[in-house]
C-alpha cells in the first residue's frame, strides 16, 4: 500500500453526485484525508462523497471564499490541496506531488497549478484549452483563502511559492443547460460584489463592447475556433456571460436610483 502524504484535500459541493466520485478518487489513495464540504446537496453527492472515502460536513452556503476557509479550517493537516468536484488530479501530478514530499518538508510554503479546462467529448486538454494558474496545494499556517463571495484566491502571507509542472484536469461542463445555469447563477453574485464596491466608469461603453470582446477572447485566444460547433457555442456561451455581469450590475443601479 503505497504510503499517504501528511496532505489534506477539502471539496466544497452542493448536487455534485453525479461527478464528485471521480474527483475524490483520484487523491484517495495518496492523500491522509478527503474532506467534502456539502452545502446542501438534495441528490447523492453526500452517500457518493462517503463511498469514495470522504468525511463529509454539512456547511450552510456563505460564498466562495467563505466556504473555502471554513473547509481549511476542517482539515487535520496544514498542507492542503484544493479541488473543485468538477476537477481531478492527474496521475503525473501526483506522482510530482509525492515528490515534492520524498524528502521531507516541500521547498516552498505553496505551489501554483495549472487548471486546463476539458471539454464534453475530450480526453485530455487539447494544446489552446483555458488555463488558469492558482495556489492549489500550501501550508495554511502560511497562506489562506480569501474570503471574497465570488473570488476564491489563496493569498500567501509569507514564504516562496513554487510551481507545479503537471495540471489538475477541470471537467467544467455537464452541458449547454448546466453551463447557461452556471452563467447565470455566478454573474449575478458578480454583479452583487460590483454593486458593493461601485464605481464602475464607461458603463454604457462595457455594455456595448462585453460581449464581443468576450466572444473573441475565447474563439481566437482561447482556440475554440479550432473545435468546431462546441467551441462555437462556448464561445457565445463564455460572451454572453461577460456581459450579462454588467448587464445585472446597470439594472442594480437602477434600481438602486429608483428607490432614492
Amino acid at each position: 500500500m503505497t504510503q499517504k502524504l501528511p496532505i489534506s484535500v477539502f471539496i466544497i459541493a452542493v448536487d455534485e453526485g453525479d461527478r464528485i466520485a471521480r474527483s475524490i478518487n483520484s487523491v484517495c489513495e495518496w492523500v491522509d484525508e478527503v474532506v467534502v464540504i456539502d452545502s446542501g446537496s438534495v441528490d447523492d453527492t453526500v452517500k457518493v462523497s462517503e463511498a469514495a472515502g470522504a468525511r463529509v460536513i454539512y456547511n450552510a452556503w456563505a460564498g466562495y471564499g467563505q466556504q473555502k476557509r471554513f473547509g481549511e479550517d476542517e482539515c487535520h493537516n496544514n498542507w492542503l490541496i484544493n479541488l473543485d468536484a468538477d476537477e481531478v488530479i492527474s496521475s503525473a501530478l501526483a506522482q510530482e506531488i509525492r515528490n515534492i514530499f520524498s524528502t521531507g518538508a516541500p521547498e516552498h510554503k505553496g505551489y501554483h497549478i495549472n487548471i486546463m479546462e476539458i471539454l464534453p467529448g475530450e480526453t485530455r486538454p487539447s494544446f489552446f484549452a483555458h488555463r488558469v494558474n492558482a495556489i492549489r496545494l500550501y501550508d495554511k499556517r502560511f497562506g489562506r483563502f480569501h474570503d471574497s463571495t465570488v473570488h476564491d484566491t489563496v493569498r500567501m502571507a509569507s514564504g516562496t511559492i513554487g510551481q507545479c509542472v503537471n495540471i489538475i484536469e477541470h471537467y467544467s461542463s455537464r452541458g449547454i443547460t448546466h453551463s447557461i445555469a452556471k452563467i447565470n447563477r455566478y454573474s449575478t453574485m458578480q454583479a452583487d460584489t460590483m454593486l458593493k464596491r461601485g464605481g464602475m466608469h464607461l458603463l454604457c461603453l462595457r455594455l456595448l463592447i462585453e460581449f464581443p470582446m468576450g466572444f473573441l477572447k475565447a474563439y481566437i485566444l482561447r482556440g475554440y475556433c479550432l473545435k468546431g460547433t462546441y467551441g462555437y457555442i462556448n464561445s457565445v456561451n463564455y460572451g454572453f456571460s461577460r456581459f450579462v455581469r454588467i448587464a445585472k450590475y446597470w439594472e442594480g443601479r437602477v434600481r438602486s436610483l429608483e428607490r432614492r
